[in-house]
């Protein structure tokens, strides 16, 4: 049985979760392999509506082992209190599983992270001041705390005092803060050690295992391809590596284990923060786009930023993660429009450029070639086959997978989890 990845195509918020949940019980694990609190998943079950931040999608489906894998930065009150909130509504969490060697995210790091990005002013990135960028950073500087440092108290308060000695320099001198004390940090994480105890595990050999005795994993990625801290919208990205790659290094399952690569790409284009965007609109159809679509962030509530369909940056996605399958997402929130502008090429000071700009100076001024294709003008909730789609909306699917780099196998018509018409299997 195949180990499946699934990421996003573009800025994120794509709808990654509608694809977890469309493989259901054929799944035996579902892992998040990267990121942290800084994204959200909804995902929508009968008339219940569930907004996860830190745990995989996964965990709402009935017999699914949830994995926080390696490559994760977990805000350990963000953990239970979701876990909480689940429990509460009836969803079973117990066999959440969580690496030993994922990173923490501290007190400091959140603090660092708002600061910084206020005192960067203009030039801020667009953080969500969760805490991140600054606990990937201490774990490259080799000054993080993983989650097996709680079960040892002595290595933790060196660790702790060790990360301080120069961030408290750095709140005091360079950003007028308080300094924070080491025991303030010790006491909060070593609150959670008991609750933490049960679900750390060994997850990549506990995965690698699974896979022998060939069972499914399923790798969901956070954020998104253009997101990606090496190929992605520098530096206007997260501080992880959020395409198939990631899957590999961020959970410890071997690269040559993934047998499918899934990309969600939404039927349109969307992204938060700050970046170049080339499609995004300003006008009465981008506010269009963004209330049909409830564009509005999942974990920070902030407006969306909206565009047309960029097919350079699907062709891109699908390059770049070894793209096997599409799902299309969204595409009822486009029944209502006259005609339909997809982006097929840039213009850079007059040079046509099919393919993503290599220069991040280019991309910024890069303006969007448009080709237009007429709406269907009715509503295709209702739909649950290609046939049954108006014609209209299958050339509008076609012609995006013409151009898109691989095959689009379902397309979402709705936000509830049966919303969705499958056109080829996406694991066998």
């Amino acid at each position: 049985m195949p180990a499946i990845v699934i990421v996003g195509a573009q800025w994120g918020d794509e709808g990654k979760g509608k694809a977890t949940d469309l493989l259901g019980s054929r799944i035996d694990y579902v892992v998040k392999f990267n990121g942290g609190n800084n994204a959200g998943h909804t995902v929508v079950v009968g008339n219940e509506k569930y907004a996860l931040h830190l745990l995989p999608s996964g965990i709402l489906t009935e017999g699914v082992t949830p994995v926080i894998s390696n490559g994760v930065v977990i805000d350990l009150e963000v953990l239970f209190s979701e876990l909480e909130a689940l429990s509460a509504r009836g969803v079973d969490v117990s066999k959440l599983k969580v690496s030993a060697n994922a990173h923490v995210i501290t007190h400091y790091h959140r603090t660092l992270d708002k600061v910084t990005e206020r005192f960067l002013g203009k030039r801020q990135i667009g953080t969500t001041g969760r805490g991140i960028g600054p606990a990937y950073a201490d774990k490259i500087n080799r000054v993080g705390i993983r989650i097996q440092d709680l079960f040892d108290e002595n290595i933790l308060r060196q660790k702790v005092e060790g990360a301080l000695d120069v961030k408290n320099h750095m709140l005091l001198k360079i950003y007028n803060r308080r300094a924070i004390s080491p025991d303030e940090i010790v006491d909060d994480l070593l609150s959670y050690t008991e609750r933490l105890r049960p679900m750390v595990a060994d997850t990549a050999l506990e995965l690698h295992q699974a896979l022998e005795r060939g069972e499914t994993v399923l790798f969901e990625g956070g954020q998104a391809t253009m997101l990606d801290v090496d190929h992605g919208t520098y530096p206007f990205v997260t501080s992880s590596n959020a395409t198939s790659g990631g899957a590999a290094t961020g959970s410890g399952v071997a690269p040559n284990k993934i047998d499918r690569v899934i990309a969600i790409v939404k039927a349109y284009t969307t992204r938060v923060g700050a970046g170049p965007f080339p499609t995004e609109l300003f006008d009465a159809s981008g506010e269009y786009l963004r209330s049909k679509g409830f564009e509005f962030g999942t974990t920070t509530g902030r407006p969306r930023r909206v565009g047309w369909y960029d097919a350079p940056i699907a062709r891109y996605a699908a390059r770049i993660n070894g793209v096997t399958d599409f799902v299309l997402t969204k595409l009822d929130i486009l029944d209502e429009l006259d005609t339909i502008p997809v982006c097929v090429a840039y213009d850079v000071d007059g040079v046509r450029h099919e393919e993503v700009p290599v220069s991040q100076s280019d991309f910024h001024h890069a303006k969007p070639i448009y080709e237009e294709f007429p709406g269907w003008k009715q509503d295709i909730s209702g739909c649950r086959t290609f046939e049954e789609l108006p014609k209209n909306a299958q050339d509008y699917v076609l012609a995006l997978e013409a151009m898109s780099g691989s095959r689009i196998s379902a397309i979402g018509v709705g936000p509830g989890r049966d919303a969705i018409v499958v056109r080829h299997d996406l694991i066998d």
